[in-house]
């Protein structure tokens, strides 16, 4: 789950009453909105906008009938989009607010416009020339509009005051080839609709190639990046994907910035419910390296989701690399026990730590018939012969592995994808660190 904060959403606002435009969040209009803020305008409809191609222009929707009787002298219009989209122009009678963005709503763009100009009854009106501007982060978009008989104010945006514009100024048209709305309604005073381009985003994960000794603690950091060029929204208040994260077999985890679930796997949720295109996530960890285990590598993947704006699944996971000093390549540090191995008293050198094999000694004294072991990265222990070594190799960790046994706190079957509450980020003494660089805020 993204984590929400109380943060106050910023919103279009009418002379007394909060407006309805705050995108990602829209599900209706406030109640009295229609009946307070648009008595005898109504809307037409406007459909879903597919295909657009990310750079291009397109006619900004949004057409409206004096639905009342008499004729009213000034009318205002205003729209809402989310990220991927954004104004031409800005004429001298609109002004425009980038709504920066909160920990429950991203980033988004508000334009209003003053029509002082007659609008009779029973006549559909547009504003003639206004476009559209698809920017390079578009991908699934949403654009809302809203009309009014009182002033419809940007609000207050974090990004500074709103921009007044400086264009020859816009006017309302005629509309005679649409339908009015009925006589006396007043519903809708806004509408909202999709706007989907054809671009992609790229979701991909970065593992990590981690060295230390038994016994040693040492920092995992994982990453999450939308490479884009499309930014991705989620569902509000819910992380738009999740990272698991599986440790290396041998280690434990004594710090973390995700949930566990169990048997040395975690689970990372973004902190927004959507992530901006060019913005990664750093997931951090502690590990304590319990014990060498021959072949250790955890893993990062990303929650098997279907994800029809990601075709690149190359970078859907990555290895966590473990290299723990002083092991051998069976096993570093374990003993294993064999028939008919010797060992040469007195010898520096090492051997292969596996059945039959022999154990890098120390100086020491042999005795043919006799019973022994050879101290060192590992021990061999055989009927016929023997060698006694009186010292023993760095890193041996003195524990008998077979090399199939996994650490319960490192290892294990990857559990099942947590519901999207249990996969909240735990913003801990590891922390998040969110880097958005915000590419996706072009226009």
């Amino acid at each position: 789950m993204a984590h929400a904060s109380p943060r106050r959403r910023a919103l279009l606002q009418t002379a007394g009453a909060v407006g309805a435009v705050a995108l990602m969040a829209l599900g209706a209009a406030p109640a009295g909105a229609a009946d307070s803020d648009a008595a005898g305008l109504a809307l037409g409809r406007i459909g879903p906008i597919d295909g657009v191609k990310p750079g291009s222009e397109l006619g900004l929707p949004g057409s409206f009938t004096n639905t009342g009787t008499a004729v009213l002298d000034k009318v205002w219009m205003a729209w809402s989009v989310t990220l991927g989209l954004g104004f031409s122009q800005t004429p001298a009678n609109c002004a425009t607010q980038n709504l920066g963005g909160a920990d429950e709503m991203p980033q988004s763009f508000v334009m209003v416009c003053e029509f002082d100009q007659a609008v009779s009854p029973g006549v559909v009106y547009a504003p003639e020339g206004l476009k559209l501007k698809v920017a390079d982060s578009a991908l699934n978009d949403e654009l809302a509009v809203r009309v009014s008989d009182s002033r419809i104010e940007t609000g207050t945006g974090e990004e500074g005051p709103p921009d007044q514009g400086t264009g020859p100024a816009v006017r309302l048209v005629e509309r005679p080839d649409e339908t009015p709305a009925a006589p006396g309604s007043t519903e809708p005073a806004w509408r909202k609709t999709n706007v989907t381009a054809k671009s992609t985003a790229d979701f991909q994960v970065t593992g990590a190639q981690l060295k230390g000794k038994v016994g040693d603690t040492v920092p995992l950091s994982v990453k999450f990046t939308n490479a884009g060029p499309g930014w991705v929204a989620g569902e509000p208040y819910t992380s738009v994907t999740h990272i698991r994260v599986k440790m290396p077999a041998g280690t434990t985890v004594t710090q973390s910035s995700c949930q566990s679930q169990g048997q040395g796997t975690y689970d990372c949720g973004t902190y927004n419910s959507w992530v901006y295109a060019d913005s990664e996530t750093t997931y951090k960890f502690k590990l304590k390296i319990d014990k060498a285990v021959a072949g250790a590598k955890g893993s990062v993947a990303l929650e098997k989701k279907p994800r029809p704006f990601d075709p690149v699944k190359s970078n859907d996971t990555a290895d966590i690399l473990l290299d723990v000093e002083g092991a051998d390549a069976t096993g570093g540090g374990s003993s294993t026990s064999g028939s008919g191995g010797t060992g040469t008293a007195g010898s520096g050198s090492s051997g292969t730590d596996a059945s039959g094999g022999s154990g890098s000694g120390g100086s020491g004294t042999g005795a043919a018939g006799g019973s022994g072991s050879a101290s060192g990265s590992g021990s061999a222990s055989g009927s016929g012969g023997s060698a006694t070594g009186g010292g023993s190799a760095p890193g041996s960790s003195g524990s008998s592995s077979s090399g199939g046994h996994l650490a319960a706190t490192g290892s294990g079957s990857v559990l099942p994808l947590a519901a999207a509450a249990a996969g909240a980020v735990v913003l801990g003494a590891g922390g998040v660190l969110v880097a958005r660089r915000r590419a996706a805020r072009q226009r």
